[in-house]
């Protein structure tokens, strides 16, 4: 199954990353979000991001502009799936808002189009029985920054069949991306060994072991880590590795996955990281 035609839901910072790589790999691409304004700073995202490659010789101005010609945005999510061989689901990590969307897609979306989820740690099976084709539904977990990170996360739910994996798998593969299936479970792999991580080391600054710069520094020049994990905590968003903590702790059941204060009271503060400005760094200079 050759899949050509995608539809991003959502123009954050994981649906217009999934846009940007889809599009520069050849394929028709609808991104859709209620939020205009949303799509149109997503378009200007992936513009500036192509830009940086095209700068960096990854790819020519020509297929720059190629790319960005392939890409489309709408503000109805019904006819911005109408068409679509794969949707890519990439909104925030509340089950409500994904039960509305895949409800929706299911009834729009043509009967043999697969219906993914970049969900980070909600059960796909969960969410494919809000649809009557789960079979079709399946876990497509990127990594931030998608134009850059290699991996993709595919899960499948309790019925998602082989045609729908080795599809999702195969198209990974075209992106440049290196695909690895992993099985339902709260978390899946990056996150449950993740998060605990992130959270143990928001634990230490609020314990006062140390301070946030000397906590990130020890992980980077003691365990080889690219970031520091309080620096990637900001990068993820800290309202998202909230959400995350909280299904492991729900779902599993296990006290080590219990969201550390000092991180509910910065999302409470709206200190998300980056994207706020402020997290455990300072970012608005």
């Amino acid at each position: 199954m050759s899949i050509e035609r995608i539809t991003v839901v959502g123009g954050g910072t994981m649906g217009n990353g999934i846009a940007h790589v889809c599009a520069q790999a050849g394929r028709s691409v609808t991104m859709v979000d209620m939020n205009q304004d949303l799509l149109e700073k997503a378009l200007g995202v992936i513009f500036k991001n192509m830009d940086r490659q095209v700068k960096k010789e990854i790819i020519s101005a020509g297929e720059k502009d190629e790319a960005l010609g392939r890409i489309t945005t709408l503000t109805s999510l019904e006819e911005g799936v109408e068409n679509a061989q794969l949707v890519v689901e990439a909104v925030p990590e509340k089950m409500e808002l994904k039960e509305d969307i895949f409800t929706t897609m299911d009834k729009e979306a043509p009967a043999d189009a697969i219906l993914a989820t970049n969900t980070s740690s909600i059960s796909i099976t969960e969410i494919a029985a809000f649809t009557s084709r789960p079979e079709k539904v399946i876990g497509m977990h990127f990594m931030n920054p998608v134009p850059m990170m290699k991996l993709v996360e595919v899960i499948r739910g309790l019925a998602t069949d082989d045609e729908t994996t080795q599809a999702v798998m195969d198209l990974s593969t075209e992106l440049g991306k290196t695909p690895v299936e992993v099985n339902d479970f709260p978390g899946f792999v990056s996150n449950r060994v993740l998060m605990p991580m992130i959270n143990e080391a928001i634990f230490a600054l609020m314990e006062g072991v140390a301070e946030a710069e000397a906590i990130d520094t020890v992980m980077k020049l003691g365990m080889a880590h690219p970031m520091g994990p309080l620096a990637l905590a900001d990068l993820i968003g800290l309202d998202t590795c909230l959400s995350i903590l909280e299904v492991l702790h729900r779902d599993i059941g296990d006290d080590r996955y219990r969201p550390c204060p000092l991180l509910r009271k910065y999302v409470a503060a709206g200190w998300l990281g980056r994207k706020s400005g402020r997290g455990f760094f300072n970012y608005e200079k």
